[in-house]
């Protein structure tokens, strides 16, 4: 049996992706983009009202794992590192998109992390060969020169460092907000058929949302665009930033407000128990931060009417250690 894979085979090009055969020449081909989009799957049980569909955009189907690998290829496209360290503050996913694309490219990159980000993450990171900074502060720090984001600030500003390094810098990048302009937002667009009527998502970076919401608003103003954040500073939603009450100097520079429609909030426990309740419900398998996204989401489903996505940022395998704590509780209570 001849097992060589042929210049030319049923319209395979040598070279080049081919989605329907599901043969790529890089993994990074395999992130996603409007030939190749994330799956979006309908939710039929968690949802009590018909009226109101819920469709989840599992965004885990990326190569590294999470909607991040969208951010990460955009801005190393972008970025030119001849001889010097790539490094960049992460609560993980996108350290772990950067880093197995520089890994690809043959590039040495550092990420500093919060300490707080769960245990499952560092080790991914350390699996990719990752020099990794961790540093001792909460996982939403008020100020950029706090924690992660202030240590690689240093490093970039220090005479001794500087020449050194660079960073993508996904907080003030605008390639973060192009990569969901060019490619989310228009697949949610055609995936719906152009019927979807609200859209929810993170503050995070904020790239998401201001990438999605601006395509989606230029396809239809009558959109709806939810944001969610945490309820608290003081939280364990990696991925998600407060927005309320911080100066405008000190949120994301590339979060375009103009389409925001609301602002909602969710605490730990309301995320939480809904990723659990997904998980069991669906038997779909989320981190936490998509259980905060789809809990407001359920709020509206109560009395909404239309169709919306639910962006999931990521699945629920680098959370073990996190849900843990969840899980021992309900035995707990149970007797078990």
């Amino acid at each position: 049996m001849n097992t060589h894979i042929q210049t030319k085979t049923n319209g395979f090009e040598k070279g080049q992706p081919n989605h329907r055969l599901r043969v790529y020449p890089n993994i990074v081909d395999l992130i996603a983009n409007e030939d190749n989009p994330t799956p979006l799957v309908r939710l039929n049980h968690i949802n009590p009202n018909p009226n109101f569909q819920l469709y989840l955009k599992l965004e885990r189907f990326n190569p590294f794992g999470s909607v991040k690998d969208r951010v990460a290829l955009e801005m190393l496209r972008g970025l030119d590192a001849d001889g010097k360290t790539i490094i960049e503050p992460s609560s993980g996913n996108t350290g772990l998109a950067l880093a197995a694309i520089a890994n690809t490219l043959g590039v040495p990159i550092e990420i500093a992390v919060p300490s707080g980000i769960p245990e499952d993450k560092k080790i991914m990171l350390r699996l990719l060969g990752v020099k990794l900074w961790e540093t001792d502060d909460a996982l939403c720090p008020r100020f950029p020169s706090e924690g992660a984001r202030g240590l690689v600030d240093a490093i970039l500003r220090s005479p001794a460092t500087r020449d050194g390094y660079i960073s993508p810098n996904q907080y003030e990048n605008e390639l973060n907000v192009r990569a969901h302009y060019r490619n989310t937002g228009p697949e949610i667009w055609r995936q719906t058929g152009g019927e979807l009527t609200h859209f929810f998502a993170g503050f995070g970076t904020c790239g998401t949302i201001s990438g999605v919401g601006k395509y989606l608003k230029e396809q239809n103003p009558g959109v709806k665009i939810v944001g969610v954040e945490p309820a608290s500073t003081d939280h364990k939603l990696p991925g998600l930033k407060r927005i309320s009450g911080l100066p405008s100097e000190l949120v994301p520079k590339i979060l375009d407000q103009s389409v925001i429609d609301a602002q909602e909030e969710v605490t730990d426990a309301e995320a939480y128990d809904t990723a659990i309740a997904l998980a069991r419900k669906e038997g779909i398998l989320v981190g936490p931060t998509t259980g905060a996204i789809l809990a407001v989401a359920l709020r509206y489903a109560t009395t909404g009417i239309g169709i919306a996505v639910v962006i999931s940022p990521d699945d629920a395998f680098k959370y073990g250690s996190f849900y843990r704590d969840y899980l021992n509780k309900e035995a707990s209570e149970r007797g078990n």
